[in-house]
């Protein structure tokens, strides 16, 4: 296998800005690609949220001029390296587009009508950056709508030169999110009308910046296998079905992996009680202890469900929140069980799930992001609920694996990669599958899932142990992305 130089153009890396798993997978994936000796750089936004990190990023002397267009925008930058590894990391700093709170919106404005200009910035500061430094990547692997532009201007801009024979890799996170923007944005990320047509920007009378990448990129992976196959289809493919399927020769399913140092129930540091596969002991003090915290009732014998993540309709909201019978309020009215839901999302959801709570005692609601309070309800739950209506990875089914607390997902994507479902003939499986995302599917997978709590507590044990000891690891990821490089590089 030969050392690549490897250009994570990227919307988020962790610790430096991160909304959701796109964040911690760039940087994740960065550690195991450098493990097998390829030198691996990251380039992102200097975001206002980055620049409390200034302990670990100097900045560089000298300017870097991009070109949009017919501008050039002088921008600055601010390096170091990730944390606890030699991977360099760039920040690119441009007030205008960065200077600001929040990476893609805000709470009040969800998407900034400026985003097409700030991530089409950042991909073109990447080509120059690589001038800068004298440094001319093998593979510019790019992520999602924000990067996307990476092929595009891979195509239009450096057919000739040192990029000649760098290779676009473009991976698709959630297709979902697709960075749709006026057309009249076209010169704000430099482009003209031919180039718009020719690099297939144009969708419905817009701009679709996922689109151009998808179409122009050497090689596509998306984060998952099954998720790699649902996106092919109308349900799933988010009316780029018909592209994608032009491409899915070059497209390539990836499951994600999890770090297993951090996330460990031997010596998590946020539990105040830790515990093993070989002692379980600890998780049901741990437990307690969650439910102090919360403001649950300390009883031991009553199943306590999880759930960390965003309260939005892609998780699942829109169902348990839907007025129809067994709903979420059902479960906790009908169901001898305690609930705690952690995270932030859609305002009305937010809301409805504040009044729920007051209602019902053995139901806990907290709106914020709690990285704490994340890994006490992966420790001290007995379930995790993740009812997505789709999902490409997911990481918190992961975590609760490695945590001895097992699943209740839907039947999509990445949930379906990694959690086994459970048979009580012979107790196989590793978490409970809801067969399909509706509210009856939820209730009944969820009142299965508390009657082998109470009436199976054998299979339970059986069921925590062979998830904790699933491995998802970073390093087998970091090998298959190596062959989509190694191919794409032989196109």
């Amino acid at each position: 296998m030969s050392k690549l130089r490897i250009l994570m153009v990227t919307s988020e890396a962790s610790p430096f800005a991160k909304v959701g798993g796109l964040g911690e997978a760039v940087s994740y994936l960065s550690r195991s690609l450098r493990k097998l000796g390829h030198d691996v750089r990251i380039v992102l936004p200097y975001y206002g949220a980055v620049r409390s990190m200034k302990d670990v990023l100097q900045k560089h002397p000298a300017p870097l001029g991009v070109p949009l267009g017919n501008r050039e925008y002088w921008t600055g930058i601010f390096e170091g390296t990730l944390p606890e590894t030699d991977i360099p990391v760039y920040c690119i700093d441009h007030e205008i587009a960065y200077g600001r709170e929040g990476i893609y919106g805000s709470r009040t404005v969800p998407f900034f009508p400026d985003n097409a200009f700030r991530f089409a910035l950042l991909s073109r500061a990447a080509f120059q950056l690589c001038r800068l430094l004298n440094w001319y990547p093998n593979v510019i692997h790019s992520h999602d709508w924000p990067t996307s532009l990476c092929n595009v201007y891979l195509k239009a801009f450096e057919g000739t030169g040192p990029f000649q024979n760098t290779k676009g890799v473009l991976t698709i996170h959630n297709v979902g999110y697709q960075g749709i923007v006026p057309k009249e944005e076209l010169e704000n990320i430099g482009l003209n009308w031919e180039q718009f047509y020719r690099y297939d920007l144009e969708y419905y009378d817009q701009i679709n910046l996922l689109k151009g990448g998808i179409l122009q990129a050497d090689f596509l992976t998306a984060v998952s296998p099954r998720y790699a196959m649902e996106i092919l289809t109308p349900e799933f493919g988010g009316g780029l079905e018909g592209c994608l399927a032009k491409r899915k020769d070059r497209l390539v399913g990836i499951l994600n992996g999890i770090d297993y140092e951090e996330w460990n129930p031997e010596k998590d540091p946020f539990l105040p009680y830790t515990f093993s596969i070989s002692n379980l002991s600890g998780k049901a003090l741990v437990k307690r202890f969650l439910q102090e915290q919360v403001g649950l009732p300390s009883e031991p014998n009553i199943p306590l469900i999880g759930f960390i993540g965003r309260i939005v309709d892609q998780k699942g909201f829109g169902l348990l929140l839907d007025s129809k019978p067994m709903n979420l309020f059902s479960i906790c009215r009908d169901l001898e069980v305690q609930v705690v839901i952690l995270g932030t999302g859609d305002p009305k959801y937010e809301e409805e799930l504040a009044r729920m709570a007051w209602k019902l005692p053995n139901l806990k609601v907290v709106l914020q992001f709690n990285t704490p309070l994340s890994h006490l309800i992966e420790g001290g739950a007995d379930f995790f609920l993740m009812p997505s209506v789709y999902e490409p990875c997911g990481l918190n089914q992961l975590y609760s694996l490695r945590y001895g607390t097992i699943p209740i997902v839907t039947d999509r994507g990445g949930l379906a990669d990694t959690i086994e479902p459970y048979n009580e003939v012979d107790c196989s499986g590793t978490g409970f599958i809801i067969p399909h995302p509706d509210t009856e599917s939820i209730f009944l997978t969820v009142k299965k899932a508390l009657e082998v709590y109470r009436n199976r507590p054998d299979h339970i044990e059986i069921l925590r142990k062979r998830g904790m000891g699933k491995r998802f690891s970073w390093d087998e990821a970091a090998q298959k992305y190596t062959n989509v490089y190694e191919q794409a590089l032989k196109l």
